[in-house]
């Protein structure tokens, strides 16, 4: 008897490119509730704690990149300083609602070295939460401050100050020079620090 084609129509989200439903079973299996979701945009960072759920998952914690605009931040929102402090922001008002284990769900993002990805668990990880990742993907501390775009700044001003405005220009709008990103990344992990936990010591929202 004559059968037609055998070809299975993907699930909408995964042909969307939003969900590897493979990926996302072995995370159920594993038995751990909660994920620590990183998902990058065209010019964001989104951090999230997801919990396992019948009816569908339940956000437990989310921040946004552009949350950093409260502690000062004036750089970019989807470079690897800005997924570190989103992933620490994040990690922050977890460990204060209890919580503090996850696995990291990367999603469609292919798993490369000190990537973007990896920047925000890093941060997820320094604020307290075990996300288990190999050390060796984790960026270094000199790319997570930013040392990486203050020397190609520093390399373009060399040649060409127009050139580095140009290049820059949304830094310069917002009043940074890309030159002093390491320091400005230090003050506001400073900012996000004593902000967020100010707020757990005293029982705050």
């Amino acid at each position: 008897m004559a059968r037609g084609p055998s070809y299975k129509v993907p699930l909408k989200r995964r042909r969307q490119g939003k969900t590897n439903y493979y990926k996302r079973y072995r995370m159920v299996k594993s038995g751990q509730k909660v994920r620590a979701v990183v998902r990058k945009t065209g010019n964001y960072v989104v951090v999230q704690l997801m919990e396992f759920a019948p009816r569908g998952d339940v956000t437990r914690v989310a921040a946004h990149s552009a949350v950093l605009s409260k502690f000062g931040w004036r750089g970019d929102y989807n470079n690897t300083p800005a997924a570190y402090l989103t992933g620490l922001v994040a990690g922050l008002m977890a460990v204060r609602m209890g919580i503090t284990k996850a696995i990291p769900d990367i999603g469609l993002h292919r798993p490369i070295k000190g990537c973007r990805v990896f920047a925000a668990i890093k941060g997820l990880r320094d604020a307290g939460v075990e996300v288990p990742v190999s050390e060796e993907v984790l960026p270094p501390e000199s790319r997570i401050r930013g040392e990486h775009v203050a020397d190609y700044a520093s390399m373009l001003a060399s040649e060409s100050e127009e050139k580095l405005k140009r290049l820059f220009s949304k830094y310069f709008e917002r009043g940074l020079d890309p030159r002093r990103l390491p320091e400005h990344f230090d003050e506001v992990k400073e900012s996000i620090l004593k902000t967020l936990a100010s707020r757990a010591s005293t029982g705050g929202g």
